[in-house]
């Protein structure tokens, strides 16, 4: 369930001595001050004069301080992990670490939050921390797209969906990259408060109180780090050079010698999604990218990305860009600076099609990312970048 669809059926009922207008955000060192900031915003300050009913906000030290984040500034959080057991709502903003495990004790004071009905909230790196707690076994989640792929090997037990900006399971909430943490936050005070609370508070954070879509526009196609040693990654490199050729999730399963069955659990074990989708996705995407760099009709550029007709082709650009691909290219030619030319279609044409749309793999560690990467394992400070123009009738994302 993603989005505003929730588990009712999944809400534990709250303890007495807790108190569900209480938000506990639970900081650690070494994690990102931005996201990190964004509940303290959203639950901490008195807005009640712009008819935004008002929380009360716990800031607790998940670890012994003082906690060091970015620009090695340092924070002393005023409450430890005993203050956690006061609130109805539990927010981990981030981790610093998607590699490293957290403490022990943070976790054990989350899975008893949880048993006693508080709502647990991870946002973006978060998520890692309530997977290594336990609390996202059996459960949707979401995470940044890039590291969707590690949370969904590690935590095998979690059904990890890289294309929403939130998943709400009941009382167990993720949420993707930075600007997505807002969206959630919102939706939360959305579902205390109502619609005018929330649209209040958008209001005063200058940013959509309900943004649509998912994280589609903002996929990149480059390998997970850790396929590249699989075997699977030969067939995803394939599939990435073929593209433009008409083929199903049963050619990639015999590619790599196994059943459509087998075939399909180890790739989302990987990637963090069903092969089917992972591969409209892409097909999406290179779609997106001709419109952007090339002259080809509509027409032509579903044939060129594998799709069976044009109308598949519009049928999943809508469903995950929500535009039309001819909406699509008009606004963004209309966004592009001037002098900025569209590459012909002769000239598309002689270039692979790993090398128009981009198709790298990441540098192993040690051998010089590109500058200012975040360094391998650890999540950058800003871990949203849009990297699209807004379609027809959506707003730039904040």
């Amino acid at each position: 369930m993603s989005q505003d669809s929730a588990a009712p059926e999944a809400v534990r009922k709250l303890s007495g001595r807790r108190r569900r207008e209480v938000v506990a955000v639970l900081l650690f060192s070494g994690g990102p001050i931005f996201e990190s900031s964004i509940p303290l915003s959203v639950f901490g300050i008195d807005r009640q004069d712009a008819g935004v009913p008002r929380y009360r906000l716990l800031v607790c030290a998940g670890e012994e301080g003082p906690l060091r984040t970015t620009g090695g500034l340092e924070l002393t959080a005023p409450y430890g992990l005993e203050a956690i057991g006061r609130a109805g709502t539990v927010v981990v903003p981030a981790w610093r670490s998607i590699t490293s495990p957290p403490p022990p004790e943070a976790l054990d004071a989350l899975r008893r939050a949880h048993e006693e009905g508080a709502r647990i909230v991870g946002l973006c790196t978060g998520a890692f921390v309530l997977a290594a707690a336990g609390l996202l076994d059996g459960r949707p989640a979401t995470t940044h797209w890039m590291y969707a792929p590690t949370l969904a090997k590690r935590y095998p037990s979690v059904h990890v969906d890289p294309r929403e900006l939130f998943v709400d399971d009941g009382d167990v909430l993720t949420s993707a990259g930075t600007a997505a943490g807002i969206d959630l936050c919102l939706h939360i005070v959305r579902t205390d408060h109502g619609a005018e609370a929330a649209g209040a508070l958008a209001r005063r954070l200058v940013v959509p109180p309900r943004r649509t879509g998912g994280q589609e526009r903002y996929l990149d196609r480059s390998l997970p780090e850790e396929i590249g040693s699989d075997p699977l990654a030969e067939v995803v490199a394939w599939a990435l050079e073929h593209l433009h050729e008409q083929f199903d999730v049963e050619t990639l399963a015999a590619r790599a010698y196994m059943s459509r069955r087998t075939f399909d659990r180890r790739f989302r074990s990987l990637t963090g999604s069903a092969p089917l989708q992972w591969l409209i996705t892409q097909r999406v995407l290179q779609a997106q990218r001709l419109l952007e760099t090339s002259d080809y009709s509509v027409d032509e550029v579903a044939g060129r990305c594998g799709f069976r007709s044009p109308v598949a082709l519009r049928g999943h650009f809508r469903r995950q860009l929500g535009s039309s691909p001819a909406a699509y290219r008009a606004a963004y030619r209309a966004r592009r600076p001037q002098g900025d030319p569209v590459g012909s279609a002769a000239d598309q044409h002689v270039v692979p099609a790993q090398a128009s749309a981009g198709h790298t793999r990441r540098p192993p560690a040690g051998t010089g990312a590109s500058p200012g990467s975040p360094e391998p394992g650890k999540p950058g400070s800003d871990s949203y970048a849009p990297g699209r123009p807004a379609l027809p009738g959506q707003r730039s994302a904040p």
